[in-house]
């Protein structure tokens, strides 16, 4: 059979995403079907109707992976725009068609229901599309397949557990083999994966029921060699670490970056969400070590009860001492903190500036959002519902928020933009691309002077250039012009 795998991402803010998961699905299942990806981020759908005359699919497979970019005003709704670039197109072609990706995970009843779609597949693809495949291939009934949506369905079963924590077995993804990497290469990076599944219990937070609520963990040796292959066939690319906490369960992410170390040769490598609960000086040795030019961390507030509000893992204690380890070592890092949650008030808002000011770098960014996006069965939903903020019967596809009715919405912009105005290392709600003039005089910069530091140190030193910044002192810290001479 041949099966068509097509990335409907397309979103680049603030920097473009390779398609991890559907060039893992395509390795996985290269043994079961003639694969090919079909990568949308960058041409749309511009070439699709051309590929799907000359590869001639038997079945095609539409990942959906945002429904939209969690802004509660004013935000981008990304479905509307699925629908018009890639569902229309395949509809015309009259190709089976399967949905699958993060987004239809989370509803896809509903979007089975509009899209009218032939197969859905709930959570990891790998499993339900080498059974849906066989299936078809032999002629048979594909239903009860677990984890597969088949038209007509009004529930479905869903994927067997493992039966225990234990380890997790994938291909490489061989991202650059299944599309053209070269555009990534500019802003973007090699994506990895090291695990699946969160045991933790954020309120808002979906991982758990897409990728199950037990760890399960790849073989730190197979992903340094995958790195080193990779970085092989990429001279210079940077390699970005995509799980939604990198040092989930403790001592896993130090045994990757032991074997990255005894492996060699030294590449450049980021991650995404850091858990302030696991963070040590080991594990900040081992990652600078390993080649771990920046960080994220994503604690979301510094209030100790938003900590608690928020279903966090960690304490306010355990926050102070992993930002210290972090700015001790001189970790280039990006901060994240979400306003708005169950019981936030000016009060805890300020708690999470009174720690920004003492403990994160001026060097370092922070990112501020506001409201929390409610999705379906999370208990920050079941809060939704006893506070009247949504109706047992929605189906949350167009998004709904949480924002603490105590404040709402404006008000907490404000106190943010005041925040900020004189803060340059934050950014309020809102800016998180950089002015296309700056972005200009910090590459041009980083060129001059050979910087290797993280783009996002580079763009703040010259927005704490700014005129409005000039002569203005950030709390808690030296004025601006001691700390940028």
């Amino acid at each position: 059979m041949r099966l068509l795998l097509v990335n409907t991402n397309t979103c680049r803010d603030p920097y473009p995403v390779a398609p991890l998961g559907v060039c893992l699905l395509a390795s996985a299942l290269r043994d079961e079907a003639e694969v090919q990806v079909f990568d949308g981020t960058f041409r749309g759908n511009e070439g699709l109707r051309e590929t799907l005359e000359a590869f001639r699919p038997d079945l095609v497979g539409l990942s959906v992976r945002n429904v939209d970019d969690l802004v509660p005003q004013a935000g981008t709704f990304f479905l509307d725009e699925v629908r018009r670039t890639f569902l229309d197109p395949l509809r015309d072609a009259r190709v089976p068609l399967v949905l699958g990706g993060s987004a239809f995970s989370l509803f896809p009843m509903a979007l089975m229901q509009a899209w009218q779609a032939d197969y859905g597949v709930v959570g990891e693809g790998e499993g339900p599309m080498r059974d849906l495949l066989r299936a078809l291939d032999r002629g048979e009934d594909p239903r009860g397949i677990p984890g597969l949506l088949v038209a007509g369905d009004r529930e479905f079963r869903p994927q067997r557990s493992p039966p225990s924590p234990g380890r997790l077995s994938l291909p490489f993804s061989e991202v650059d083999r299944h599309i053209d990497f070269t555009p990534y290469r500019v802003l973007g990076a090699y994506p990895i994966q090291a695990r699946r599944g969160c045991n933790h219990r954020c309120i808002y937070c979906t991982y758990p029921a897409l990728e199950g609520h037990r760890h399960r963990l790849r073989d730190p040796d197979e992903i340094a060699r995958e790195i080193a292959e990779a970085a092989a066939r990429l001279p210079g690319v940077t390699f970005e670490f995509v799980d939604s906490t990198f040092n989930d369960p403790q001592g896993h992410a130090e045994a990757i970056c032991r074997a990255l170390i005894r492996r060699g040769p030294r590449v450049r490598l980021r991650t995404m969400g850091v858990n302030p609960g696991h963070v040590t000086d080991e594990l900040i040795d081992l990652m600078q070590q390993a080649g771990f030019a920046q960080i994220d961390c994503t604690p979301d507030s510094a209030s100790p009860r938003m900590i608690r509000a928020m279903g966090k893992n960690f304490s306010w204690e355990d926050l102070v001492r992993a930002a210290r380890t972090i700015r001790d070592r001189g970790m280039p890092t990006t901060w994240f903190f979400l306003f708005g949650g169950p019981g936030e008030t000016a009060e805890t808002i300020q708690e999470t500036l009174d720690f920004i000011d003492r403990e994160v770098s001026p060097e370092d960014l922070v990112l501020m959002a506001i409201g929390l996006r409610i999705y379906p069965g999370t208990p920050l939903h079941r809060a939704a519902i006893r506070e009247g903020i949504v109706t047992p019967d929605e189906d949350l596809l167009a998004p709904r928020f949480y924002i603490s009715p105590a404040l709402g919405h404006d008000r907490i912009r404000d106190m943010l933009k005041e925040a900020a105005a004189v803060r340059p290392h934050c950014l309020p709600p809102g800016e998180n691309r950089p002015d296309p003039a700056m972005l200009q005089q910090a590459i041009a910069m980083r060129r001059q002077q050979g910087l290797t530091e993280p783009m996002f140190r580079t763009l703040l030193r010259i927005r704490r250039s700014w005129p409005r910044f000039a002569r203005v002192p950030m709390p808690g810290h030296a004025p601006v012009a001691d700390v940028t001479r």
